[in-house]
């Protein structure tokens, strides 16, 4: 979401730029809650368009469903707790490496950053004043290397935070395909269109996830919606498929 020019302009001041650069840079975890929200709404309502194809009872749904929520929440929250506890390993392994790399070999290390710097447009004395400052620095040294050599995100995310946000994201919005099921469990007949009914809540879901992406990432909302409503769309469509194709053997 852009900033209005005033906001922009207020947000530059020195003081301004000064306590913003003070906190660090912000760690942001909304792929780990888009991933979670669009998974959990896609895989329940998937189990729930599977067994309505097959003209299975609203028990097993609910059993599946709610399997579904638990293990396969839990499974996706636990992968990404280790792909990012990974991600942050190889971090600190790229930064060993790299403090070696200059302790035994200095003048081929400072040879790379001058040709990163070189590539960037530097030339002359300024290049040379740019490597000088890098490398009397350790620790901006090393950093460089990381950030211009391998690419990687000097800020590592916290993978528990990360396993949490999935898992939680994954149950709310999993859980809304269930609740008309639920509610006719717990109250017969409560909902007449169980089915109709969840799935106006899938499509709602869908709709929001990508409204908030695409407000986070400045996408356009309407488009944003519809590709996530595609996505989430298409695996539904899969699923009830294979539960029409699988109901004359059941």
């Amino acid at each position: 979401m852009r900033l209005s020019r005033i906001s922009l302009l207020a947000s530059h001041t020195p003081d301004a730029i000064s306590v913003r650069l003070s906190s660090g840079p912000r760690v942001s975890y909304l792929k780990d809650m888009i991933y979670g929200a669009i998974d959990g709404a896609v895989t329940t309502f998937a189990v729930v368009t599977g067994v309505a194809g097959a003209g299975l009872p609203s028990g097993v749904l609910i059993v599946l469903g709610l399997a579904n929520l638990l293990a396969d929440g839990f499974s996706m929250a636990a992968s990404n707790y280790l792909g990012t506890r990974a991600e942050n390993q190889q971090l600190e392994q790229l930064r060993a490496s790299e403090e070696h790399e200059i302790a035994e070999c200095p003048e081929g290390e400072r040879e790379e950053v001058r040709q990163i710097y070189q590539a960037k447009g530097f030339s002359g004395a300024l290049l040379e004043e740019v490597v000088t400052v890098i490398t009397t620095n350790p620790q901006l040294w090393v950093e460089t290397m990381l950030q211009e050599e391998h690419g990687v995100v000097l800020e590592p995310q916290k993978a528990l935070l990360s396993g949490l946000m999935t898992f939680a994201a994954f149950f709310v919005a999993g859980t809304l395909p269930l609740i008309p099921f639920l509610l006719n469990w717990f109250w017969a007949d409560f909902i007449a269109q169980p089915f109709i009914f969840s799935t106006l809540l899938t499509l709602c879901v869908f709709i929001l996830v990508g409204v908030l992406k695409g407000r986070r990432v400045g996408m356009n909302g309407v488009f944003s919606a519809l590709e996530t409503l595609a996505v989430g769309g298409a695996a539904a469509l899969i699923a009830y498929g294979v539960g029409l194709a699988l109901k004359p053997f059941l």
